[in-house]
């Protein structure tokens, strides 16, 4: 029967073999909820930027070549999520991946990873910003933090919006076309809330209590969570409690083990609550 058929996730973003974040947790975190995450690989790093160093090899020119032979061999998805994308050519050529391979059930979550902290990434040129506008257009969930949403919206970064000013930034980015926007990690003194507007929804401010240190890899987990839940057929609201609730589970489980915060969070002591 089609209902019974195993859903399948093709997640475009970079592999670091060491650090916990990208392909690296979004294939087992998407794995353990009983979805296929079928990968396309932006460039391979040994291990994340977050390190004092790191061996980096780009592969913006394979991937039209990859992609072609989905295309021959007439591969299908139900979701499609993207996540690092590191130049104005990886941005052209996800929004092509997109055109073609969407249809009308297909689930398309991109995670605008353009900077943190008020700031943008130094790859992020204002033009690579133009193109990530593009490209949510084509998205049905854009998950920003707060510097991001003001990427796109070109609004000035504040640490401390009021919610009204964050209901504002999120209506700017429904919008560019969107149905959901999640604008995510907005730190409220113990408090972590996740902002969800759906299109003809009022907004929600979901809230989780703030525990532990910031680690690298948290965002990742949270839009794999988000993607596969949506594409099992959960709300975007009830995806997102679950992915606030399994960040700070590992987050947790990382402090009580001392995991060193650059490795990011020990997310595979925590699969469990997901395969429930």
């Amino acid at each position: 029967m089609e209902s019974a058929r195993q859903k399948k996730i093709a997640m475009i973003n970079d592999l670091s073999g060491y650090g916990r974040c990208s392909l690296t947790v979004a294939i087992p975190v998407i794995s353990a909820m009983k979805v296929q995450c079928c990968p396309v690989p932006t460039s391979i790093l040994s291990n994340h930027t977050g390190y004092p160093s790191c061996f980096f090899d780009d592969y913006t020119d394979r991937m039209p070549g990859y992609i072609e032979q989905w295309k021959k061999l007439g591969f299908s998805f139900d979701g499609i999520m993207t996540g690092f994308l590191g130049s104005r050519e990886q941005i052209e050529i996800v929004t092509d991946f997109i055109r073609y391979f969407k249809r009308e059930n297909t689930v398309v979550l991109v995670d605008p990873i353009m900077g943190d902290h008020g700031e943008a990434y130094a790859t992020y040129t204002p033009q690579m910003c133009e193109e990530m506008k593009e490209l949510v257009q084509y998205a049905g969930i854009v998950t920003p933090n707060v510097t991001e949403a003001c990427l796109l919206t070109e609004t000035v970064y504040s640490e401390n919006f009021s919610r009204r000013a964050l209901t504002d930034l999120s209506y700017k980015i429904l919008l560019m076309g969107p149905r959901a926007v999640i604008i995510t990690g907005i730190v409220r003194e113990n408090r972590i809330l996740n902002l969800v507007h759906e299109q003809g929804k009022e907004p929600v401010f979901l809230s989780t209590r703030r525990v532990g240190h910031e680690r690298p890899g948290t965002g990742d987990i949270f839009a794999s969570v988000v993607g596969a839940s949506v594409v099992r057929g959960q709300t975007i609201e009830e995806a997102c409690r679950k992915a606030g609730t399994f960040v700070k589970k590992c987050i947790q489980r990382s402090e009580e083990l001392e995991i060193p915060i650059p490795d990011g969070v020990c997310f595979e002591e925590c699969l469990s609550f997901l395969m429930r």
